[in-house]
């Protein structure tokens, strides 16, 4: 793949971070996301308000990661916008606003799944961290989403398993909601759980089929256990908090990679890679280290602003898109591209 002087604009709004990023081919020049305060006293993501707050805050965010880039408009090559999955109120701010700067600039218009990116984030260009090498299996955890992914090339995927219900990310925040601590609580109970024993408490791991995750059930029982605790001694969160985070945190990472070691055992790909928000968890990065001297394999663990939703894994694909269709001569995106709540890899 040849590389030419490209710069791209990506722009992400799947959810409820507005973010916007300048690429010189595979490098990023600037990275900016405007987060929204807004859900924390809703206790998780209200959709209207995040669509309403993307519309402040798209040409601002847009506007100060060119600054950063030193770039101006006229310079670039490309928009790329993530098209899905996603809030549809959410994208569609990300895809009208894409479309009309590509229109008004006439410049090509580049569709990027979601999912797909947290996948290829591996793959921009920074200093002391490792690109995998086709074939790799990607594990792609978040709020939103639970996936393990096998990747034979840049554009050839294929989901090998994924969750039935909720995502592992939701897992970890309303099991923190129930314990009382605020939105988003994931982070808080990865602070809390280095603090304590994982094996104080026992909570049961549901059984799905081969690949496949499912967490509902967790969160069930995270709540019983808290009503028949709490029951019992109105103050038993306080006093054992980071024991109960530690031992939640401990059963989930144990799902995480008792699928892990099952799709390396199945497919014989020892390069595993790991994408999304809930990658930045240290249970988990723990795991995956652990399992390259234990297991022998080759882990993959991104800059840690590129596992939340950020535009820069946008402007990744984009680049290799826009790399792959020079040279082949294919079409880009168009204005009538939609946007899709929905978004199969």
């Amino acid at each position: 793949m040849s590389k030419n002087n490209t710069y791209i604009l990506a722009i992400e709004s799947s959810c409820d971070d507005t973010a916007a990023a300048v690429l010189y081919n595979d490098k990023t020049l600037a990275n900016v996301v405007a987060g929204q305060a807004v859900h924390e006293q809703y206790g998780g993501v209200v959709p209207e308000l995040a669509s309403r707050a993307h519309q402040q805050n798209i040409v601002p965010v847009v506007h100060e990661a060119l600054r950063k880039a030193n770039v101006k408009k006229e310079q670039l090559n490309a928009v790329a916008f993530t098209s899905g999955p996603g809030l549809m109120g959410s994208l569609l701010v990300g895809t009208s606003f894409a479309k009309s700067l590509a229109m008004g600039l006439n410049i090509p218009l580049i569709d990027v799944n979601h999912m797909q990116a947290h996948i290829l984030a591996h793959f921009i260009d920074e200093e002391g961290f490792d690109k995998p090498q086709f074939p790799f299996l990607a594990m792609t955890i978040s709020g939103g989403h639970t996936q393990i992914v096998r990747v034979d090339s840049y554009f050839e995927m294929t989901v090998l398993g994924q969750t039935l219900d909720d995502a592992v990310g939701e897992a970890f925040d309303k099991s923190a909601k129930i314990l009382g601590l605020p939105y988003p609580g994931g982070p808080l109970i990865d602070k809390y759980a280095q603090l304590g024993n994982p094996k104080a408490y026992k909570f049961t791991k549901p059984k799905v089929g081969d690949l496949d995750f499912s967490f509902s059930g967790l969160k069930t029982a995270v709540l019983y256990f808290y009503q028949r605790e709490i029951a019992a001694d109105p103050d038993f969160v306080e006093k054992n908090r980071n024991d109960i985070c530690a031992s939640i945190q401990y059963t989930i990472v144990n799902i995480l990679m008792d699928k892990l070691k099952k799709a390396v055992k199945q497919t014989g790909i020892t390069q595993v890679a790991i994408g999304g928000g809930v990658s930045a968890n240290s249970g988990i990065r723990k795991a995956l280290k652990d399992a390259e001297g234990k297991y022998g394999w080759k882990t993959f663990v991104p800059k840690f602003e590129y596992t939340t939703d950020n535009a820069a894994m946008i402007g990744i694909v984009g680049y290799l898109k826009y790399t792959q269709n020079e040279l082949e001569a294919t079409e880009y995106a168009n204005t009538q591209v939609m946007a899709q709540s929905r978004l199969k890899l």
